[in-house]
């Protein structure tokens, strides 16, 4: 069968198409490690208003620590992942997986033992770590273990089934949410409980110790580079040589880009839609109380309704890169992410406005498929998850700074406002000029090589 994606009889039939059992066991644990990945950080998204106002000292700035907290989540991913990246190449993507997901569950439990900022702050740098090996060793497990004809479509909805750990993130929400208006728990409590439900997929850990073996592409590799010296999980390898590290410099900015819109800007939808229901029920008079369990409630359907967009983003993202290449994908996902952000920090009012949370997660979720498509197409199987982590996570360096950024920039420009109106319309401000970040994505994307219908690269393949 030919390694290309067009070029096959059976090009055009489903990619799952030519999978076995044991094929679609790989696709299911690699998209379960990436899916809890994922929902464990939207229940820190979710949660972290709550913790916070329950962890810091009276009158210090709940905004503020959200986003030094939110900086510390993803400088421990950044650090995890290109740690755990090249532990992937060198002892195998199914070994390292298995540790990464035990890591973010038992510390994303530890979290709810908080006493205050600062174990709070470590935990969620301990939880970053496990989270940011995830990507690049899921990807790379698909990437390496399923039929080269299956490689695209397989990764971009492993990428959009994390989708589904966001949208599991807003039910538990607004579960808890009802609980909490019907006082079976107490509200001040909630973000607790989303934490000691993001520690179950520790449970997870046992099926992959138990079946997934590591592909035989990589082993076969493995041992070949016994024999000829060759350097997995080297970054000294991987910047070494231009081919490598053309595209490994390159691929990182192009990751920045939507890393820091999401993180930095997509993220923080959240205190949005918080800030404005919440200040739709003070006016009508009700009791704290009810304004806590609505602000739950909605900021759960907020989630779910902006990461359907997320699924079906991906999804398209996915068809497209498919059918006119990766680099047009690309260019028309990031000018729609920029206009998409833009206009939802600028006019959504209310309730009625919800459906601007699916266009904002279609638009900025899907650059994300091609994150999981492109960056494996970049690197030979010695170096393809250190490759792709270094790219997905090194960023997360500089994206640790837009919640701080943008923390920093509200608060000035709210500066001698008093009113909750006033001090909102800065934070939407701030947001809009932090999604320009967006449009660094189509400069890189003149300088890096179009993928599409190209075999994996290899060292003894030549360069293109």
């Amino acid at each position: 069968m030919s390694s290309t994606d067009n070029a096959s009889t059976s090009a055009t039939a489903p990619w799952w198409q030519d999978l076995t059992p044991y094929h679609w066991f790989v696709f299911a644990m690699a998209s379960l490690a990436w899916l809890f990945d994922c929902l464990d950080q939207q229940l820190f998204l979710i949660a972290r208003a709550g913790a916070m106002k329950a962890l810091l000292p009276a009158g210090w700035d709940v905004k503020e620590y959200s986003g030094y907290a939110t900086a510390i989540f993803v400088a421990g991913w950044a650090t995890g992942g290109l740690i755990f990246g090249a532990v992937g190449d060198r002892i195998g993507r199914a070994k390292t997986l298995t540790l990464t997901v035990l890591i973010y569950s038992v510390c994303t439990g530890l979290s709810a033992f908080s006493k205050g900022w600062v174990d709070f702050a470590a935990y969620r740098f301990l939880t970053g770590l496990g989270v940011g090996g995830v990507f690049g060793l899921a990807v790379a497990l698909v990437a390496d273990g399923l039929p080269e004809r299956s490689r695209t479509g397989a990764l971009g909805t492993l990428q959009a089934l994390s989708a589904v750990g966001n949208i599991t993130a807003g039910l538990i929400s607004m579960g808890l949410g009802k609980l909490a208006s019907d006082k079976v728990i107490n509200p001040a409590e909630a973000w607790k409980y989303m934490f000691w439900i993001g520690a179950l997929p520790a449970f997870l850990c046992v099926f992959l110790q138990m079946r997934l073996k590591e592909p035989e592409k990589w082993v076969k590799a493995r041992e070949e580079g016994k024999l000829t010296g060759a350097k997995f999980g080297s970054y000294a390898s991987l910047f070494g040589e231009e081919r490598w590290r053309t595209p490994a410099l390159l691929g990182m900015v192009l990751c920045v880009a939507g890393v820091v819109g999401l993180w930095g800007v997509g993220f923080f939808s959240p205190e949005l839609v918080g800030d404005v229901i919440g200040n739709s029920l003070k006016a009508k008079g009700l009791p704290d109380a009810e304004i806590a369990s609505q602000k739950t409630y909605w900021i759960g359907v907020n989630m779910i309704v902006q990461n359907l967009g997320a699924f079906f983003g991906m999804i398209a993202f996915t068809k497209l890169a498919q059918k006119v290449g990766r680099k047009p994908a690309f260019a028309l996902g990031y000018v729609s992410a920029f206009l998409a952000t833009v206009g939802y920090f600028k006019l959504f009012n209310g309730t009625g406005d919800i459906w601007m949370s699916f266009v904002m997660g279609f638009c900025q979720l899907a650059l994300f498929a091609g994150f999981a498509i492109y960056l494996p197409e970049l690197f030979p199987t010695r170096l393809r998850s250190t490759g792709v982590s270094f790219c997905y996570n090194v960023g997360r360096f500089i994206a640790a700074s837009g919640p701080f950024t943008m923390g920093i920039l509200a608060k000035s420009l709210a500066a001698g406002a008093t009113s909750p109106e006033a001090k909102l319309a800065a934070f939407r401000t701030a947001c809009c000029w932090v999604s320009t970040v967006f449009l660094l994505g189509l400069v890189v994307l003149f300088f890096l090589p179009e993928t599409k219908g190209r075999a994996l690269p290899e060292d003894t393949t030549p360069a293109k």
